[in-house]
């Protein structure tokens, strides 16, 4: 599944192409992704001018001149991409590449208009496992909608810091990696990130969350250095385009590059990178690969 960085790197594509241009007309290619699409969908949609092109967690929010917020979810295997007149321009980068037919997985397709100019524009939702979603909230009910309410801080913005994950994981015994991946305390978190930021910590992911907090709950150097490696490892994946394993893209149709920067991720049976003599193990966590060092990771 898309995680914070693959997300973010969509964001920052479809800006230039969706702010301030009008969806002319909403083309839907099936009746429903995950869930039913919401009703009037269509209609609701056309003539309406895009704002600003926003991210909370792992959605795309698409604010609207209406007063209400087009939330996208990309589910496990989604992409968007823009097509502009005879030419498509996948939407991270100022590469072109000729336009294909509309494939059997192109579910849902955004005609874009922009004053000042001719060519009509597309932005295109393609989804070939489905398990993604689209929805209509009202912007002033945004964050009490069942999407957002329960979701916990972004892990780079400014309420992110050691006194806060101190707060929040004092006196709880369950795996750090467990705690890590609760969206309700950290928001946009996910198993490669984790994977990889614990490692940065030197933090093993079954230590009890607890320990990051001392005993007054105030934040351990522990924490301290979990929360620098989080924002390290985030801000290192959004520059580069995301990671690539199954179906991430880069909407310029090429691979995200963040991992040849692996450190633990996929890695097991390799010698760990500090050099420390340790060979990277995998274990299971709730359904989910956990990559660590058991000499550096404590």
């Amino acid at each position: 599944m898309p995680e914070l960085p693959e997300v973010e790197t969509v964001r920052r594509g479809l800006a230039p192409f969706m702010e301030g241009a009008t969806i002319e007309r909403v083309e839907l290619r099936r009746g429903d992704l995950r869930a039913p699409f919401p009703r009037g969908f269509a209609r609701r949609l056309a003539g309406r001018r895009v704002a600003s092109v926003g991210r909370r967690a792992k959605y795309l929010a698409i604010d609207l001149d209406d007063g209400n917020v087009l939330i996208i979810h990309l589910g496990m295997s989604g992409s968007l991409r823009v097509v502009a007149g005879s030419q498509t321009r996948d939407t991270s980068s100022t590469r072109y590449h000729a336009v294909a037919k509309l494939s059997a997985h192109d579910h849902v397709v955004f005609h874009m208009a922009r004053a000042g100019t001719k060519a009509p524009s597309m932005v295109i939702f393609n989804d070939p496992r489905r398990f993604g979603l689209m929805d209509l909230v009202a912007r002033d009910k945004l964050a009490t909608s069942k999407h957002f309410a329960a979701l916990g801080i972004e892990p780079l913005g400014n309420e992110f810091d050691a006194t806060y994950l101190a707060a929040r994981l004092a006196g709880r015994t369950a795996p750090l990696k467990a705690s890590l991946m609760d969206q309700r305390i950290v928001a946009g978190l996910g198993n490669i990130y984790v994977c990889e930021a614990l490692w940065r910590a030197r933090l093993s992911p079954d230590r009890k969350s607890g320990t990051l907090a001392t005993r007054a709950g105030k934040p351990t150097e522990g924490a301290a250095r979990l929360v620098a490696a989080i924002r390290e490892v985030l801000e290192a994946a959004i520059a580069a385009g995301g990671s690539s394993l199954r179906d991430h893209i880069r909407t310029d149709g090429e691979l995200g590059d963040f991992q040849h920067d692996f450190a633990v991720y996929d890695r097991e049976g390799e010698p760990c990178r500090r050099g420390d003599g340790g060979i990277i193990r995998r274990k299971v966590h709730s359904g989910r690969s956990t990559f660590y060092c058991p000499v550096c990771q404590r």
